[in-house]
């Protein structure tokens, strides 16, 4: 490293503002790289007139490559002696690619700073201590809680065997989601529903029960301009495969996949009737008659690569998803109008005060969006 490279260390400032700047570039990847996590990498080289940005990278579409490998790329030459930042710790093993830990050593990074170790029983530590034996200094734990949250997805699904869940609730002022009879309701403005769409482009699935597409018949796709083909995969939780073929879930079915979790024993002309439209029917079994065993539907998930779900409805799901404890980020869409009392509760069986005031749950903040209001609550 040169004198004056020596002399430009960065501070703790500088580090949190380019790893800032890395977890900018790694959200690029959300819902679009799974099973893969999304990251974010910035190659910094320090010098007399300050620090220069000197490559930028973040996981491409199905996980590869991977953002170091980018940002490297980008860098090329002016990567030897350079500091890299990256929001989850480099992977040290041989998997579909070469261990990225070992293309840094390889282009001389002098300096790698990792918001937080890999969960990924195959990395674990071994991707830093690999830098650490070739002579790169390594910093853990810069951006580390906004590291988490980001990559919330992976680290569910390598702790815990199960994707992440947000559950997106929109409601009127009276807290209904409905109107009677389970008659879809327009809750929320324009401005609202294209904030719904950004989410669904940001998760790898979307789920909803049975009952939300027999009372809306829903598309469940990204209609954002150009963003078409970042709609999830979508999930509807149907032990009994009540699903019509008539549906537009069906007849979309081979431009974006759905996937159907029914229970063993569902009829099998009807697995057999959606299969041959291009859906694919998945046995999960159940808890009790009717009744999907949430935690095994969403192990199935996770194995299939899933790492964050938008649980979209409806109030049987979203209640059922709450009492098992597996959401993990709720966003609560308020709209201006009333419903009155005969319209249809957002949580079946629970008022949704008892999620705001849950101590699972603590406030993330809250905006305007339009008319409307969005409140965000994560884990606690």
């Amino acid at each position: 490293m040169t004198a004056a490279a020596k002399a430009m260390r960065p501070d703790a400032g500088e580090d949190a503002r380019f790893m800032a700047s890395a977890l900018a570039l790694g959200r690029r990847g959300l819902g679009n790289v799974w099973p893969n996590p999304a990251v974010g990498a910035l190659i910094v080289r320090y010098g007399a007139e300050g620090p220069l940005v000197v490559g930028r990278g973040w996981t491409q579409p199905g996980g590869r490559p991977h953002a170091e490998i980018e940002a490297l790329a980008r860098a090329g030459i002016l990567a030897r002696d350079a500091t890299l930042y990256v929001t989850l710790e480099p992977c040290s093993h041989h998997g579909k690619s070469p261990p990225c830990a070992d293309a840094m050593i390889a282009a001389g990074v002098s300096t790698v700073v990792s918001a937080m170790e890999d969960p990924n029983p195959e990395v674990a530590g071994r991707g830093h201590a690999r830098l650490k034996a070739a002579g790169v200094a390594v910093r853990i734990g810069t951006g580390a809680a906004e590291a988490a949250r980001t990559h919330v997805g992976h680290i569910r699904r390598m702790r815990d065997g199960r994707p992440a869940i947000t559950l997106k609730l929109a409601i009127s002022t009276d807290g209904k989601a409905g109107l009677r009879g389970r008659r879809p309701a327009a809750i929320t403005g324009e401005r609202a529903r294209d904030r719904v769409h950004r989410l669904r482009a940001m998760h790898d699935a979307i789920a909803v029960g049975i009952g939300t597409v027999l009372a809306d018949d829903p598309l469940l796709t990204c209609r954002l301009p150009g963003m078409i083909g970042r709609s999830p995969i979508r999930v509807v939780f149907d032990s009994s495969l009540r699903l019509p073929l008539e549906s537009r879930l069906v007849e979309s079915a081979k431009e974006t996949p759905v996937w159907v979790l029914a229970a063993p024993s569902a009829a099998r002309d009807r697995k057999e009737a959606l299969r041959a439209r291009g859906l694919e029917v998945l046995d999960v079994d159940v808890s009790a008659p009717g009744r999907l065993d949430l935690r095994a539907a969403l192990r199935l998930l996770a194995e299939r690569g899933i790492t964050r779900v938008l649980l979209e409805g409806g109030p049987i799901l979203a209640a059922a998803m709450i009492a098992a404890d597996v959401v993990d980020e709720v966003a609560l869409f308020e709209g201006r109008m009333q419903i009155g009392p005969d319209g249809i509760d957002a949580l079946e069986g629970m008022p949704t005060s008892a999620l705001k005031n849950s101590p699972r749950f603590k406030s993330a903040g809250e905006e305007s969006v339009g008319d409307d209001r969005l409140q965000h609550f994560v884990r606690a």
